[in-house]
């Protein structure tokens, strides 16, 4: 996997600075800026003794790690002190030397701290995270963490706010911040620093009157015609594919998934069974091992074929077979002396899902090259406005269901506050 060339030297420091480095990081960025790039890379270099979590089942398959719950056995709910507890089968909590947690903006006080004191407890020591070397990774202006009233108000009342940062264990720990800045998924100057202010809420008249030229009159169905819609909810999304698939002349067929092990029906990455029809838009969700597509890539169903599919994408057809999802657990391997994942569930199904319209949080980490966004219902949630417009390419290919409006820009002034707990690393 190669770096991009045009930051090869600034990315090459920052992936010197995790491979050889003991400093705790924070590494961040816009979107675009090739965060899970350097992190793969990382991961190649990392050795034996990393493991990776994410807060959530989909982010942990996409980072090939396991969720912070079912690592550390927490709770699925709010995380108590007295709800850490030393496990029996706890070797792998000793002998990590590097943790890494991805979409760490979805990871709430609550969780970094049972984090902290888990470790602390298992590793005996007093050192913030028992000593363990932590990279956490995620922008905050993208995906916040789930909050109710009275979780709020009591993230509010025991750590001062419901983020990462807001733990002691992270204030005490000291991390550098390794924040990427040169966007690579789009060029045109102008459209970056319109995302920039969109991502900060600083939108101004020239900001807004150049997105504003991409309103179109057009409903989401009609513009799902040519560009990819985007909308906050998922029955809007399944209405307009549904309708899409019905008007296409002749008969579905469905294809089921094969699931074994531990495999929550709620992280399967695409429908079972999936229904699909000659002339179907779709969108592969795997990468390619023979690099003829990526993650992201858009096609049509050329022919339907019993346990197969013929995807056209440009001027070619690509026979697609099913691919397999797996879910990981790691386990300490004395013989070897390091950390070993092994597989605890699969789902095999076609990588495929249907493409017309999706959520904004199916879309995150897309690049898409021509975009409809839904605003008829409003972005009820903190970054999702910023998620869904920097999912495109260019301006020319973006289209607006209306202009953008102050009320679209939910953006919560407190993730801003992580500049009092970390320090700006120097590459």
């Amino acid at each position: 996997m190669s770096l991009p060339a045009a930051q090869s030297d600034t990315t090459q420091a920052a992936l010197d600075l995790l491979t050889t480095g003991r400093a705790h990081i924070f590494l961040t960025g816009r979107a675009g800026t090739g965060k899970t790039t350097l992190l793969r890379r990382f991961l190649e270099q990392g050795g034996g003794r990393a493991a990776v979590v994410a807060p959530t089942g989909v982010a942990a398959m996409n980072a090939g790690g396991q969720t912070i719950h079912s690592f550390f056995r927490f709770p699925p709910r709010l995380i108590e002190p007295h709800d850490v507890k030393r496990l029996r089968h706890a070797r792998v909590l000793n002998e990590i030397e590097t943790l890494v947690i991805d979409e760490i903006s979805m990871v709430r006080a609550d969780m970094m701290a049972a984090i902290d004191h888990s470790l602390r407890l298992h590793r005996d020591s007093s050192e913030p995270f028992g000593g363990v070397r932590m990279i956490v990774v995620g922008d905050l202006a993208q995906l916040p963490p789930v909050v109710d009233g009275q979780i709020a108000q009591y993230l509010d009342e025991m750590f001062g706010g419901p983020f990462f940062f807001n733990a002691p264990g992270f204030r005490e720990a000291g991390f550098l911040r390794l924040e990427l800045d040169t966007v690579f998924r789009q060029s045109d100057p102008d459209f970056i620093d319109i995302l920039a202010a969109v991502r900060e809420g600083r939108v101004g008249e020239r900001e807004a009157g150049l997105l504003n030229a991409c309103v179109t009159q057009a409903t989401g169905f009609d513009a799902s015609g040519s560009h990819v819609v985007l909308t906050p909810t998922n029955q809007a999304a399944h209405d307009i594919n549904a309708a899409r698939l019905a008007a296409l002349p002749g008969d579905i067929s469905a294809y089921s998934s094969r699931t074994e092990g531990q495999f929550d029906p709620r992280l399967f990455p695409t429908e079972d069974p999936l229904i699909l029809k000659p002339g179907a838009r779709v969108m592969m969700i795997r990468n390619d091992p023979n690099g003829r597509w990526v993650n992201g890539t858009m096609g049509v169903v050329a022919e339907l074929e019993k346990d197969a599919v013929r995807v056209r994408v440009a001027e070619d057809t690509h026979r697609v077979e099913p691919a397999a999802w797996e879910r990981y657990s790691y386990n300490y391997d004395a013989a070897k002396k390091s950390i070993d994942k092994s597989v605890v569930g699969a789902f095999k199904q076609l990588p495929l899902r249907l493409a017309w319209a999706m959520t904004v949080h199916k879309a995150q980490g897309l690049t898409l090259d021509r975009v409809y966004i839904d605003f008829s219902r409003g972005m009820f949630a903190h970054g999702q406005a910023y998620v869904a417009l920097s999912r495109a390419r260019s301006m020319e290919g973006l289209k607006l269901s209306r202009p953008l409006r102050p009320r679209d820009l939910v953006i919560d002034p407190r993730i801003n506050d992580v500049s009092a707990y970390c320090h700006d690393a120097l590459i």
